[in-house]
C-alpha cells in the first residue's frame, strides 16, 4: 500500500473527502514550488498533483498553458520537478504526490528509468493525459515495479465498456473529468449531470474516484464532492498564484486559496 492508498483509506475511515490541488511546477517561480507544496498541505491538501511543464499541453486551457510556458521559460524540466519532490520529501514523508502531465517527457527517459527516478524522488503516482490505457501496458510494468500508481482518466464521453475497463485497471484513484473540454472552463460545469455519472463509476471502480475540471471555489468543490471521493482544483489555483512576487507570497496565496475549500468539504 503506497501513500495514495493509505491516504484514501484514512479519509474513508474518517468519512472525509479528498482535496487535491494542482499547480504547475516552476510557476510562479522556481523557488516557489516546494514552499507552495508545504503551504497547500498546511491548508488541508490530501494529495498534491504537481504539473510537469510541457510545450504542448493540449488538454489544458489558457491558464495552465500559460503557466506551463512560464515554467519552461525558467528551465523547469523533469529533472527540476523530481528535485522539487525530493526536497519536499525532506520535510513531508506522508503527503502523496502525483505528477500530472504528458507522455513525451516520460517516454524520453524510458518508462522503467523514469519510474525508478520518480520513486527515488518520492513520487507516488503519475497521470499522463495522452497515454491511452490500451497502450499503457509497457509503462505499467515499470511503474508497478517501482510502486508508482498509473492514474487513469474518464470523461462524460467515455463509453460504458471503456469505463468498465478503466475501473478494473484503476490505481491510486480514477480521475473523472467532469465535462468534455479543457481545464479551467468553469462555466461548463454541471454538478447534477456529473453526479449521475460519478455515482455509477464509483459503484464499479476498485479505486476511489475524484472529480476535476471546472472546480474553482468552495461552493463548486462541495457540490462535486457529494458523489465523488474527492475533488481536484487546478486552474483557479494556478490563476491565484500568477504574479506572486516571491516564494513567500506564493505560499501565502496558496494557503489562502485552499483553506476555504477544505472547510467546505469538511462542513456537516
Amino acid at each position: 500500500m503506497n501513500r495514495i492508498d493509505s491516504r484514501f483509506a484514512a479519509l474513508r475511515d474518517a468519512g472525509r473527502k479528498a482535496l487535491i490541488p494542482f499547480f504547475t511546477a516552476g510557476d510562479p517561480a522556481l523557488k516557489a514550488t516546494v514552499p507552495v507544496m508545504h503551504a497547500l498541505v498546511a491548508a488541508g491538501a490530501d494529495v498534491i498533483e504537481l504539473g510537469v511543464p510541457f510545450s504542448d499541453p493540449m488538454a489544458d486551457g489558457p491558464t495552465i498553458q500559460r503557466s506551463s510556458e512560464r515554467a519552461l521559460g525558467r528551465g523547469a524540466g523533469m529533472t527540476y520537478v523530481l528535485d522539487a519532490v525530493r526536497t519536499f520529501r525532506a520535510q513531508d514523508v506522508t503527503t502523496p504526490v502525483v505528477l500530472m502531465g504528458y507522455l513525451n517527457p516520460v517516454d524520453i527517459r524510458g518508462a522503467d528509468t523514469f519510474a525508478r527516478q520518480a520513486a527515488e524522488a518520492g513520487v507516488d503516482g503519475v497521470l499522463l493525459v495522452d497515454l491511452p490505457p490500451e497502450e499503457a501496458d509497457d509503462f505499467r510494468v515499470g511503474f508497478d515495479a517501482a510502486g508508482i500508481a498509473l492514474v487513469l482518466l474518464a470523461s462524460p464521453t467515455t463509453t460504458d465498456a471503456r469505463i468498465e475497463a478503466l475501473c478494473a485497471r484503476a490505481q491510486g484513484y480514477l480521475y473523472y473529468v467532469s465535462f468534455a473540454g479543457v481545464t479551467g472552463a468553469a462555466e461548463r460545469l454541471d454538478p447534477v449531470q456529473a453526479s449521475t455519472r460519478l455515482r455509477s463509476i464509483r459503484a464499479a471502480s476498485r479505486a476511489p474516484v475524484v472529480a476535476g475540471f471546472g472546480i474553482r471555489d468552495a461552493a463548486s468543490a462541495a457540490a462535486m464532492a457529494v458523489d465523488a471521493d474527492g475533488v481536484v482544483v487546478g486552474s483557479a489555483l494556478v490563476a491565484a498564484l500568477d504574479g506572486a512576487a516571491d516564494a513567500n507570497e506564493a505560499a501565502a496565496r496558496a494557503q489562502a486559496f485552499l483553506a476555504p475549500l477544505r472547510r467546505a468539504l469538511d462542513a456537516p
